[in-house]
């Protein structure tokens, strides 16, 4: 993956090893926000923990079955966004973020997801994207919502969350529904 523009300030970035310490030294420093809302957390305890990760998404995104990026924001890495579960049969996948606290609240996720989705439909020729939310994450459960996104439904129990389970609240987007809202009415259908 090139990377992707989103604005003068904010660009995604395939993730390199080279990113590892300071994807790390982040994590790290919003651990404990993070943990509440992602279940890889406690699984991301070190630099080498996350070197793994780094190896696996980079083999994930050559093998087409997701695409992780991170998030930089006036050249400094603030975040991370990615398709997870890519279904190239079905031309779906899911979208998941995470940003920093000092950016929390501030549009950078909504701008990177809306980024994200236009190559999700435009460069991977997906025709679904969902995105998945705890319900009481009301900030996360916005950003589907600006972008459009229907709101199809509740998993029960669907993700094991610090020694729990909870309900998520699936929001889908359909390729003809994107072009739509994004005013993109001259784009070829997803697949052609």
């Amino acid at each position: 993956m090139t990377p992707l523009a989103v604005d003068g300030r904010l660009e995604l970035r395939a993730l390199e090893p080279g990113h590892v310490p300071a994807m790390f030294s982040l994590i790290d420093a919003n651990r404990a926000r993070l943990r509440e809302w992602m279940p890889w957390v406690d699984a991301a305890k070190s630099i080498r923990d996350t070197r793994s990760f780094v190896s696996a998404a980079r083999q994930a995104t050559l093998e087409r079955v997701a695409m992780h990026a991170g998030m930089w924001y006036d050249g400094e890495l603030c975040g991370a966004i990615g398709i997870h579960h890519i279904d190239a049969i079905n031309r779906r996948g899911e979208v998941g973020y995470w940003v920093c606290a000092d950016l929390e609240g501030q549009g950078v996720v909504t701008r990177a997801c809306r980024r994200l989705i236009r190559y999700a439909f435009e460069d991977l020729s997906l025709n679904r994207v969902e995105i998945r939310c705890d319900p009481r994450n009301s900030r996360s459960r916005s950003i589907p919502l600006r972008l459009g996104f229907r709101e199809e439904g509740t998993l029960r129990d669907a993700q094991w969350i610090n020694g729990r389970f909870v309900d998520l609240v699936v929001y889908g987007l359909l390729h003809r529904e994107w072009a739509v809202t994004a005013g993109a009415t001259s784009l070829p259908a997803a697949g052609k």
